[in-house]
């Protein structure tokens, strides 16, 4: 799935994207750092693995999405 950043906070490490529906999603530290990423910025568009409603990775919409392990 892919959506557009709305929201990045480089403190927290978390924000949100904006889905092509217009659905925002928010995303944690925790789904940011299993992408593989250093920054983000408002606007920039990314690939989103989902577990559910929730985030568990975001990365850019160029990278390959992480490898999905079976809970």
């Amino acid at each position: 799935m892919q959506g557009t950043v709305r929201t990045y906070d480089a403190e927290t490490r978390s924000g949100s994207v904006l889905l092509d529906d217009g659905t925002e999603l928010p995303f944690d530290a925790e789904a940011f750092a299993a992408g593989g990423l250093r920054l983000l910025r408002f606007g920039q568009r990314v690939n989103l693995a989902l577990d559910g409603a929730r985030i568990s990775a975001v990365t850019l919409s160029t990278f390959p999405l992480p490898p999905t392990t079976p809970t």
